[in-house]
């Protein structure tokens, strides 16, 4: 089963290539309607550590002979999937304004649709899900404890750039949001 999780970290890295070409685009439209960019030192972490991430999950998985766990890899293969889905459903909900970057255009309304009707912060709730299950999927438990841990660090940081960035009044209209956990 090495094999079909290589191609499989293989394809979600080539997917993370697609989200910062379209990061890119979103970054140059933000920018032309007067976007302002905080927290790019602490992008400049965040980009390092997603970039490690995948390379650690296959040589975890290669140097240390990590096998497939069955059932339980499975389920974190769905998870993985699961997590992805989510991603591109606010990537969607998002349209033109989801961005890699912290860039907050003034005048904009906050989004309530798509999974932004449940969650303030759907797409950290995918990398913090794909952090756990893609490295689980193939018994990679180091990779998981190390990039959960810096993935937690990370966010904290850039939770709190993002939500000054955004404003008081994004944070009023969303105070019936909750953050990560959708509740009923």
């Amino acid at each position: 089963m090495v094999g079909p999780y290589l191609v499989f970290l293989a394809l979600t890295g080539a997917e993370r290539i697609a989200e910062l070409l379209l990061s890119r685009r979103n970054r140059r439209i933000a920018i032309r309607a007067g976007g302002a960019e905080s927290g790019a030192g602490q992008f400049r972490w965040m980009a390092l550590v997603h970039a490690l991430f995948l390379p650690a999950c296959a040589a975890e998985v290669l140097l240390l002979h990590r096998r497939f766990p069955g059932v339980f890899g499975w389920a974190c293969f769905a998870g993985a999937l699961c997590a992805q889905a989510l991603r591109w459903w606010a990537i969607s909900a998002l349209g033109r304004r989801w961005n890699v970057r912290v860039i907050v255009v003034p005048g904009e309304r906050p989004v309530r649709s798509g999974p932004y009707r449940f969650l303030r912060h759907p797409n950290y709730l995918a990398v913090a899900a794909e952090m756990l299950f893609i490295p689980l999927a193939h018994g990679a438990w180091m990779s998981a404890l190390v990039f959960s841990a810096l993935d937690v660090l990370l966010l904290r940081a850039r939770l709190r750039t993002e939500e000054q960035a955004l404003g008081a009044s994004w944070e009023r209209e969303l105070a019936d949001v909750p953050r990560f956990i959708p509740h009923g």
